[in-house]
Order: C-alpha cells, then sequence, then structure tokens
C-alpha cells in the first residue's frame, strides 16, 4: 500500500514526523488507498497546531478557522494515480493542495453547515469521532521497520469492515451528524455512487428524513457534489438514489415536475413519462463530461411547463426547448455555474431540437454549426443520441443522423462561417465606395456573407469588390 503513495506525499508526512508531531494520513485518501483506487484528495491530521506546521512549511497558507494548513504540491502524473500508470506520463504534472488538519472537535452546528466552536483535539480518537461516514474514519499511520515502510491503521468505527461490505454508515448517530453538516445528506449519495457501496439502512432514513436539510448548503457545494455524482459511471443510479431520498426536490425541483407526466402519443417512441426520460437521457448520452450529462438530464426540462393538447387531445410540448433554455438559465445561476458552463448547457438546450433532413442544403449546414458553435458540435450529437436511446429507440444513430454528422464534417473545413472569414474586410468597401467608418460597412458585409454563405465559390476578392457597389444599392 505504501508504493502506492507519491514520494512528495511521503516527504511532507516525513517533515511533521521529525519536528517532534504526530502525523497520520486520514480521510478519502486512506479508503482509496484500502480500495487501491487514485487518489485526487491528500489529507493529513497532526497535533501540531496551525503557527507550527506554517514554521516547517514556509510554502504552506492558512486562512481559515478550522485549523488546515494547505500545502502546495507538484505530482507527476504517474504518481498521481498508481506505480502501474504509464511511464511515458511522469513529465506530466498535476498542481494539488495538500491539507493538514490539526486534531479538533467541533461544537454547535447553529446552520446545520459550520460549527460554532473548533477546539483543538489531543488524540487522533478524537478527531476520527467529528467523520461524517465509518469509511472516511480511518487514520494510518506511516511507521519505519528495518528500513521498510509500513502501515498501521486506527479505525475505532470499523471503517474496514463497511468498506469489504460496501456499505456507507455514518459515524455513530446518523442524524446528529447530518445536522452538524446537511452537505453529508449528498456526500452519502455521491460517495454510494462513485464507490458503487450501499447506504446503511439507518443511515439512509436519516437521509430522507433529513433530504430538507439540504436547503441550508450553498449552490457552489450543492453543483460540485451533483458533478461529481454525474461523472461517474455510476450516474443514473446516482440521480434515482438522489430521487429516492428526496434531495431530488430540492437540488432540482424542475427536474422532478417531469414525474407522471406523460409523453404517449400514437406513432411515437416516447413511452416514458418525461422526468424518466430525461435520467435516461442522461444514462444513454455517451459524453463522460458531467456537463454534457447535466445537458442531457435538463435537455427536457421545460415540457411540463408548456404541457398542452392539440386538437385531436393528445399531448403536445410546442416550444419546451425554449422554456426549458430559461429554466436550465435560473438551475445554472442558482448553483453558481460557471458563465462558460450555463452559456453551454443553456445552448446545448435551447438547440438540441435540430432538424436531420436530408434535404437541408450546405448552408443550412453551416448555419447550424454557427448556431451552436464549433466547439458543440460533437456535445450536440451526444445529446442527440442520449435522447434517441432515452426515448426508447434501438438504435444510437438514424442513418439521417449518420447522414447529417458526415456532412457536417465536411463542412468543418476552412469556410466563411463569419463576416471575419470573407475575402475582403470594412477597408475594402471604404475604399470602393470612398466612404468613412460607420455601421453603414457592416450592413454591406453582413449582406455579402449570406449570398457567399449560400455559394462558397463567391469568396473571391475579385468577385466581391464588383458586388460591393451593387449590393449597396
Amino acid at each position: 500500500m505504501v508504493k502506492l503513495i507519491p514520494q512528495q506525499i511521503l516527504d511532507i508526512y516525513k517533515k511533521v514526523e521529525k519536528a517532534n508531531f504526530q502525523v497520520y494520513l486520514v480521510g478519502g485518501c486512506v479508503r482509496n488507498l484500502l480500495l487501491k483506487r487514485p487518489v485526487k484528495d491528500w489529507d493529513m491530521t497532526t497535533n501540531a497546531a496551525p503557527q507550527n506546521l506554517l514554521k516547517i512549511f514556509k510554502e504552506g497558507f492558512y486562512d481559515n478557522k478550522f485549523g488546515t494548513v494547505g500545502i502546495p504540491v507538484i505530482l507527476g502524473r504517474s504518481e498521481a494515480t498508481t506505480p502501474e500508470s504509464d511511464p511515458g506520463q511522469a513529465r506530466m504534472t498535476q498542481k494539488i493542495i495538500v491539507e493538514i488538519t490539526t486534531f479538533r472537535t467541533e461544537q454547535g452546528f447553529f446552520d446545520s453547515r459550520h460549527p460554532e466552536k473548533v477546539s483543538w483535539g489531543k488524540s487522533i480518537e478524537e478527531d476520527l469521532a467529528r467523520r461524517d461516514f465509518t469509511i472516511n474514519a480511518i487514520a494510518m499511520k506511516l511507521s519505519t521497520f528495518n528500513s521498510q515502510l509500513s502501515t498501521n491503521l486506527v479505525d475505532p468505527y470499523d471503517g474496514q469492515k463497511d468498506i469489504k461490505n460496501k456499505i456507507i454508515r455514518a459515524v455513530g448517530n446518523p442524524k446528529a451528524r447530518f445536522k452538524e453538516d446537511a452537505l453529508r445528506l449528498l456526500r452519502a449519495v455521491r460517495i454510494a455512487t462513485e464507490l458503487s457501496f450501499a447506504i446503511e439502512e439507518k443511515t439512509w432514513r436519516e437521509v430522507i428524513a433529513d433530504a430538507q436539510l439540504i436547503k441550508k448548503v450553498s449552490g457552489e457545494r450543492i453543483r460540485v457534489e451533483l458533478l461529481r455524482i454525474l461523472a461517474s459511471d455510476k450516474a443514473y443510479e446516482g440521480v434515482l438514489l438522489l430521487q429516492k431520498s428526496d434531495l431530488l426536490n430540492y437540488i432540482l425541483p424542475e427536474l422532478m415536475e417531469g414525474v407522471g407526466v406523460s409523453q404517449k402519443r400514437p406513432g411515437r417512441h416516447h413511452t416514458d413519462d418525461v422526468f424518466t426520460h430525461n435520467v435516461l437521457s442522461m444514462k444513454f448520452c455517451p459524453s463522460l463530461d458531467p456537463i454534457i450529462k447535466l445537458a442531457a438530464l435538463l435537455h427536457d426540462v421545460g415540457k411540463p411547463k408548456v404541457m398542452s393538447k392539440d386538437e385531436e387531445g393528445l399531448v403536445i410540448f410546442y416550444n419546451h426547448e425554449v422554456a426549458g433554455t430559461n429554466i436550465a438559465r435560473e438551475i445554472c445561476d442558482r448553483l453558481k455555474f460557471s458563465k462558460k458552463e450555463r452559456n453551454k448547457i443553456v445552448n446545448l438546450i435551447r438547440w438540441h431540437m435540430f432538424t436531420v433532413d436530408e434535404k437541408l442544403s450546405d448552408a443550412g449546414i453551416r448555419r447550424f454549426i454557427r448556431r451552436i458553435g464549433v466547439e458543440n458540435v460533437k456535445d450536440m450529437m451526444d445529446i442527440r443520441i442520449g435522447d434517441r436511446l432515452g426515448g426508447g429507440t434501438q438504435t444510437a444513430e438514424s442513418w439521417r443522423l449518420k447522414l447529417f454528422k458526415k456532412r457536417i464534417e465536411e463542412q468543418l473545413k476552412p469556410l466563411p462561417f463569419s463576416i471575419n472569414d470573407l475575402a475582403i474586410d470594412g477597408n475594402d468597401i471604404i475604399k470602393e465606395l470612398s466612404i468613412k467608418p460607420g455601421p453603414k460597412i457592416g450592413e454591406i458585409l453582413n449582406k455579402l456573407f449570406l449570398e457567399v454563405d449560400e455559394d462558397l465559390s463567391k469568396n473571391t476578392k475579385e468577385y466581391l469588390i464588383k458586388r460591393i457597389r451593387t449590393v449597396d444599392k
């Protein structure tokens, strides 16, 4: 197991120990080492106070009241994963922050998130008692014997047994743990999803009972946990856990509005309600990007808002993509997504109803590419595949979709996708018409662009110069 620990992490550990302080690896890194899973976050705990740690690590920083000192570290990529990593990737690096926290006890969680009082603890056992789940309440002591580094585990809550049995169990009283920090409700589901573990019965009952406490958690923290669930290869199961626990009612209530909303129409492949279709579309979306998976999960979120009946009394969802765009924007703002992430999600939802008619002209294909953005083409295709499979269609791609993708590839070449790609620019117009810079320049360029977009052979300087005066009339 020691071989799985990067040398830089061992060096930090030894520096604390050399200064005559107790130190342990703790939490998720120990859990993942025991599971032989890659470790993303390396955490340690110690009886050294923050000021002591800052004397040991000049590059360290401390800007919180929880006794956590951050140590910047650069790991080689192969060291950051496992020894079996490709040695050819060793030159690639990963910047991380190793967090070392002083033993502590916590009291008075007035807001179900932050302790009113933090006291430095005297033992590792005190520190482990405040942790969330038994599988995260295991500490690892490194010892040297006959020049060999070995490990000793401190495991007062039988976390190793729960790891073996694939169980998520709260440390002590689950109700107390969740009232201390409501984010643990979401963490329980996220960790169960990532590890394919089951949540122990008593802990699960309290997740359901206290689900409303998640309202006290900030949008940023909810977003982080939600995206980690969606990034898992068990994202589908994770979303269903969120639904069954009632957490989804508070995290994405708009998604839950699709429960029971039928989509059945004669001759159409949809057989599930809107909620189930959205979740299945996310499941079958081939993208590994959690942002794209979230777009797939929300792609039909506007349907309940616009649901109506046609002349035959059959359900229709006219302009649901427009309604879904507005809803998705509100969700992204509530969960504090970056502007770039929000725009991508909203864009994919707004245009997911694109047509793949084989009669569409090349200019129509180019307009589609411009509308959604070249960088979003593959993601949009993934959304369509998820939509098809999530709606009950047996094949990922129809022949029309395959043809459409082929035509997109043909058009993704150096082409006049914007006015800037024309063979002339504003200076040519100013010179040809002997006019000053102004709005008229843009108007002429736009007219020329629309003409060239219909016939790419016209994108020559000679032709466009001749057209300037004609277009200006």
